[in-house]
C-alpha cells in the first residue's frame, strides 16, 4: 500500500500483544484487520530490559511500514497485572517487569514519540474481552466474561454493554482468584489460583507429576492434549481438573455480576472438546443458581489475533 493509499484508509492503530510466551505486533484498521504482523518469542527469564528489547523491535518493525504514516494511536495489551494510573506492568510470567513503566517506554520509542501518538494500556484479558466484544463471540453481549486460557490465564469483563477494566484495569482478573483453599503457592502471592490448576503450563505439570511419560520431548499442554485423544488416562485426568478449576471461577462469577454469555479463548481452549466437554459437566455442578444454570459458554472466534484486534479496540 502506496503512503498515500494508508492515509485515504486512516486511521490505522498500532497494536501490541504482550505475553509470556510470544510478543506481536501489528497495524489494524477501523474494521479490526491486521496487517503487517511481527512476532517475536518473549524471553520471559531474562532481564526487563531484554524483554522490552523485543518490544521495541517490534515496534522497529511496524515504524518501517509505509503505512505508519496513518497510524493515529497505540494500543498494548499485556499480561498482568496492570497499573493504569501508571502505565506500569508486573505479569506474573514475566519477572524481570515489576513495576515497569511500559507506556513510558513506548511513548518514548522514536517512531511514537515524534508524532506524538497516544499510547492506550491494557492486560491482556481485558484486550482479548475488547476484541470478542467488537468482532468475535461476544458481539451483542449486554454481560460477559472473556477468558484467555493459555500460558496463564487472564479475563476480562463486558458489563452492561461496555468493557469495563476497573480503576486500576485488572477487573476479572480471574486466573488469582483462589479456586483450592489448601492448593499450592502462586507466584502472585496468594495460593491455589485458577492460573495454578487450569493453564497450559498447570496442565503440563500436573499431569508429569500424575505419572504422564509423553512419547518425545515435548511435555507442553500441546502433547498432553494429544495422549488425551488417544484416551490415556492422566493426560484425560489432567484437563478434566482444569476443566473443574474453571468451572468454579466462571461460575463465582457468574453469580458475582449475573452474566449472560462466557467466551473462552487462549491455546489451550484449542484442545476443543477436551477441555469444553468436562467442563459443561463441571458447570452444571457449580452453576447451580437458578439465575446462572445454562450460562451460554462459547468458543472464542478470533484466535491468535484476539490480542492485537483487542490491543487496537483499545484506541477506537
Amino acid at each position: 500500500m502506496s503512503l498515500t493509499s494508508a492515509s485515504a484508509a486512516a486511521p490505522l492503530f498500532a497494536a501490541v500483544d504482550i505475553g509470556g510466551t510470544k510478543i506481536a505486533g501489528a497495524l489494524v484498521d477501523k474494521r479490526g484487520s491486521l496487517r503487517d504482523r511481527i512476532q517475536l518469542p518473549t524471553p520471559a527469564r531474562e532481564s526487563g530490559e531484554a524483554v522490552f528489547a523485543v518490544v521495541r523491535k517490534v515496534l522497529d518493525g511496524l515504524a518501517g511500514s509505509p503505512d505508519w504514516a496513518a497510524v493515529s494511536a497505540v494500543g498494548i495489551g499485556s499480561a498482568g497485572p496492570v497499573d493504569l494510573a501508571h502505565g506500569t506492568v508486573s505479569p506474573v510470567n514475566i519477572p524481570g517487569w515489576r513495576g515497569f513503566p511500559l507506556v513510558a517506554e513506548v511513548a518514548a520509542h522514536p517512531a511514537v514519540a515524534a508524532r506524538h501518538l497516544p499510547v492506550h494500556l491494557a492486560g491482556d484479558g481485558v484486550a482479548m474481552a475488547a476484541a470478542e466484544h467488537w468482532r468475535g463471540a461476544a458481539r451483542g453481549a449486554a454481560n460477559a466474561l472473556c477468558l484467555v486460557v493459555s500460558t496463564g490465564v487472564g479475563a476480562g469483563l463486558v458489563l452492561d454493554g461496555a468493557v469495563r477494566p476497573g480503576l486500576s484495569g485488572n477487573a476479572g482478573h480471574l486466573g488469582h482468584i483462589t479456586v483450592d483453599l489448601d492448593g499450592e503457592p502462586c507466584p502472585c502471592g496468594s495460593r491455589g489460583c485458577l492460573e495454578g490448576i487450569a493453564s497450559g503450563t498447570a496442565i503440563a505439570r500436573r499431569a508429569l507429576a500424575d505419572g504422564w511419560r509423553p512419547a518425545g520431548d515435548d511435555r507442553s499442554a500441546r502433547a498432553v492434549a494429544a495422549d488425551a485423544e488417544a484416551g490415556d488416562p492422566i493426560a484425560l485426568a489432567s484437563f478434566d481438573r482444569a476443566a473443574q478449576a474453571l468451572a468454579a471461577g466462571i461460575a463465582a462469577t457468574a453469580a458475582l455480576v449475573d452474566l449472560d454469555r462466557v467466551v473462552i479463548g487462549g491455546g489451550v481452549a484449542t484442545a476443543g472438546d477436551l477441555l469444553f466437554a468436562p467442563l459443561a459437566r463441571h458447570l452444571d455442578r457449580y452453576a447451580a443458581l437458578p439465575y446462572i444454570r445454562g450460562l451460554d459458554v462459547r468458543r472464542a472466534e478470533l484466535g491468535t489475533d484476539a490480542g492485537l484486534i483487542g490491543a487496537a479496540a483499545l484506541c477506537r
